[in-house]
């Protein structure tokens, strides 16, 4: 746009040219706010226009939010793939929670079923994890359980840690306040209480990788077992072995 051709009554703030500067408008305002403080309203604030003007651009929050993710989906690089199928499963699942880790609001937004559908070519991961499951041995509908399942762990590993380093150090109570599951009932629950002290430290360790390993070969050796391949619809005798 020409200055010449600029809109009046404006001043400070350059036009919206490109989706670059909405997106990046955006996550400021994550950052500063967080995600769920995102209105359309509130980013026309910020980038200085109209909000009818910003619609033009995104159609509502849910794109927005979509738009983002995307972008930073995109900038993951590609796996150089381990040849065993168990392997490029637990590869790409850690691939995916260290990108989440680092924006942990974008998993709490694709906790929504069906969102997760829409990142383009981003789903590269997920196809992956499904198409090595399925070259394990699983069906294609084994396959798509084994990658909820893995994506449920791997969320919900996310949000916890963040939601627990979000809050406050000092919750008032003093420095030398007595060990947790200390107020229990030690005759009935005596492996907390005397885990009390140890339990804390225990809980802010990284068992992801470890967790994810043995996780994926429990749904792996589960999935191509002779009882579930029933669940999924094959005849299978009872007795076999």
């Amino acid at each position: 746009m020409s200055q010449r051709n600029a809109p009046h009554g404006r001043t400070g703030r350059p036009p919206v040219t490109s989706r670059a500067q909405i997106l990046a408008a955006a996550r400021r305002l994550i950052d500063r706010d967080g995600w769920e403080q995102l209105t359309i309203r509130r980013l026309a604030t910020e980038l200085g226009i109209g909000t009818m003007t910003l619609y033009h651009h995104v159609r509502d929050k849910e794109e927005l939010l979509l738009l983002l993710i995307t972008e930073y989906a995109n900038q993951i690089p590609y796996l150089d793939l381990p040849g065993e199928p168990r392997d490029r499963v637990i590869a790409t699942a850690i691939v995916i929670h260290d990108a989440l880790a680092a924006w942990p609001w974008a998993a709490e937004v694709l906790t929504t079923d069906g969102l997760i559908g829409r990142l383009g070519d981003s789903l590269w991961m997920v196809e992956n994890i499904v198409a090595g499951a399925i070259d394990y041995g699983c069906t294609p509908e084994q396959a798509v359980h084994v990658f909820r399942s893995i994506w449920y762990y791997t969320v919900g590993e996310i949000l916890v840690r963040a939601h627990s380093a979000h809050r406050p150090a000092d919750d008032g109570r003093p420095a030398d306040r007595d060990p947790l599951f200390s107020g229990l009932d030690e005759s009935r629950m005596p492996r907390l209480v005397a885990l009390g002290d140890q339990w804390p430290a225990l809980a802010a360790q990284d068992t992801y990788p470890h967790g994810l390993r043995a996780f994926v070969d429990g749904l792996l050796a589960q999935a191509t077992s002779a009882p579930c391949r029933v669940a999924s619809g094959e005849r299978v005798n009872s007795s076999a072995k």
